[in-house]
Parts: C-alpha cells; structure tokens; sequence
C-alpha cells in the first residue's frame, strides 16, 4: 500500500484534485489518498507469499501435506509436529522477518538516494554490520545473543562513515553510490583479516554466517529482528507519507517545506537499523535489498518505492531462495544467499549498464 500523499482534513481534502490511480480514504477527519494499483499488488504479493509459506512448510526430505501443516499451526496434535514445528517454521519465520526488513531497508535507502543501485548491501552497510559481527564471533568478544546488537552498531558505523564522505553541500546520488562501494570493499577486507586472526574453528562458522544462511536460525534470532520491525511500525508509516518529497530534486522539495536533512536523516536510520538487524539475524543475504524494492516499484508503477510491496517483495524473495537452496541440489543444502547473489548480481550490472546508457544518451 503507497501511503504517499499529504494528509488533508475538513473540507481542503473533499476539495483537493484526486491524482488519477487513486482512491481516497478516510479515517475520523483525516484522509489519505491511496494507490489503488499498489493495494491490488500488495494483494496479490500476500497471496503469493502465502502460497510460498506453505509450500516451505511442505517440502523437504520428507514431504508433510497442507493438512498436517495447517494442524500445526493451529497448535493441533500432528505426528509432523517435529519437521514443520521445531525444524521449518523458525528458520521460515527468521526468512520472512529477514527478507521483509531488508526490502524495506532497501526502499529507504533508494529513496535518500534517488538511485536503483544504492541499497544497503552496495553502500555498505551489510558490510559493515557483517565486519563488527565477525569480528566480535572471532575473538569471543561477546555472548552469541549479543550479536544483532553488535551488527546495529557495525551497520550505524558505517553508514555514518558513507553519509560523511558522501556530503559536500547536499547528498549527490552518485557520490553517495561510489563512497559506499569503496567502504564496502574496504569492510571486506576489514573482514577477511578479522577471520584471518581469530580462532579458525569460529572463523569457519563465521565464513559460513557471511554467506547469509538461515541454517539452524530460530526463535532465537527472530526475537530481536521482530522486535524492531514492530517498533518501526510507526516509523515506516512515517516514511511513507514524508518519502515523496524527498524523492523530488532538492530545489523543489525545500520549496514544498520539507526539511530534507532531518528527512533523510530519519530515513537513512531507519533503513540502517532494519538491514544491520536483518543482518545480524540471517547473515548479509545479498541483493535481497537491492531487488525487492524495485520489483515493487515497476509492479505497482508508482512515482516512489512502496514499502509495504517492498517488504511482501523482500519476504517472497527470501523465502523461494532459501526454499530452492534447500531442494534444488539435495542432499547438499545451498546458503540461501548463493541463490540471491546469483540472481541479484546480473540484475546489478544491468543496472549499472541501462544508467550509464542513460547517461551517455542525455549527454549527446
């Protein structure tokens, strides 16, 4: 759903033009007007991820039909109680919290920057997430349960390091996209050295963590990421209704009274802190980020990036990887994130190609 219009009370919203696309809809005395196209692809995208939650639940080295699935969700006594109880249901769980909050991370960040290659993952902020919880799994620093936080505050750091070096009188897209690339790489080789030094038995597990795997991931790592996601209600309805103005150009969205640096301030955190938890939770799964948002976008044909088509996005796209890493090369289970790096990849250079084509085309 694409809360992204102003908010209009009393007679000014009966008398304001409708946007052609979408319907208005009121609450007391308030009205907001909404995208019908983005509620019929958040729909369909819930009916969707719906099916896949099911097949996940269903498939595996032994096959549990819908039936037995649904007794156990409805806490009914199943004999299959073990396989999709306690075996699939937390990792699909951590899946779908995981993939939701790094689509939404995603759509923040494209959004501060105005580019379809920024995403958390690109500018560095998974980087650096990754490279503090690493380096806290290889020394022993901290307590297992510890680490989500650990991952927040690697992610804030480096998204900090990427908004300083990217600023020179206003956040150009492009510069904000180079910048993070750099510290991106410097973080993994930040990384490397860390794995490099540490106990080689948790640097194994470490290097198997950087792959993004949901493998033995619970409740346990799902807790924390619930937590913020549900804490951010608030905050990502916020985002919604103040992410328009920030993707007009600078001249036009200070000219509407918006407050672009504490906007974007707001947006930048808020997208930090989901994809660093996100990665604490499930491992840096790369792409996941940089493709929901836009499959959101070019579904529901919006002026700016839905996030609650982001989130469903991010969720489906989750959960068919790791749902595929599981089956596709039995008895060898594939981290989920060899699925999404080798979808995600070929979509990034195409990217990177259609903008430069862009470029040249306008420059001519």
């Amino acid at each position: 759903m694409s809360l992204d219009a102003p908010r209009a009370t009393g007679t000014s919203a009966r008398s304001s033009v409708r946007p052609a696309g979408y319907a208005v809809v009121r609450g007391g005395r308030a009205s907001f007007l909404v995208h019908r196209r983005a509620v019929v692809v958040a729909s369909v995208l819930a009916v969707l991820l719906s099916c896949a939650v099911v097949a996940y639940l269903c498939v595996g080295e032994a096959f549990v039909s819908p039936a037995q699935v649904v007794r156990v969700l409805l806490g009914r006594p199943s004999p299959d109680e073990l396989v999709v109880g306690t075996l699939r249901l937390p990792r699909l769980v951590v899946g779908l919290l995981a993939g939701a909050a790094f689509g939404v991370a995603g759509a923040l960040v494209q959004t501060v920057a105005r580019n379809p290659l920024a995403s958390p993952d690109v500018i560095g902020v998974t980087h650096g997430a990754g490279a503090a919880t690493v380096a806290a799994m290889s020394f022993n620093a901290v307590a297992y349960d510890v680490l989500p936080y650990v991952s927040v505050a690697g992610g804030l750091s480096a998204a900090l390091i990427v908004y300083v070096f990217a600023w020179r009188r206003g956040l150009h897209s492009s510069r904000f996209v180079l910048v993070g690339i750099g510290v991106s790489v410097a973080l993994g080789s930040l990384t490397q050295l860390f794995l490099t030094k540490g106990d080689y038995l948790v640097a194994q597990q470490a290097k198997v963590w950087l792959t993004g795997s949901l493998n033995g991931r619970g409740y346990e790592e799902a807790g924390p990421l619930g937590l913020v996601l549900l804490i951010g209600v608030p905050a990502a309805l916020w985002a919604a209704r103040v992410q328009r103005g920030v993707s007009f150009d600078d001249d036009t969205a200070t000219a509407l009274g918006v407050r672009l640096d504490r906007v974007r301030l707001g947006l930048t955190a808020l997208g930090v802190v989901l994809a660093s938890v996100a990665t604490g939770a499930a491992g840096p799964v790369d792409f996941v980020a940089l493709l929901a948002p836009q499959i959101a976008r070019r579904l529901t044909r919006t002026a700016q990036i839905p996030l609650l088509s982001s989130a469903l996005s991010g969720a489906l796209v989750v959960v068919v990887a790791d749902l595929l890493a599981r089956r596709l090369f039995s008895p060898i289970e594939l981290p989920v994130g060899v699925l999404t790096a080798a979808v995600g990849a070929p979509y990034l250079m195409w990217l990177i190609v259609r903008t430069r084509s862009r470029s040249g085309g306008t420059s001519s």
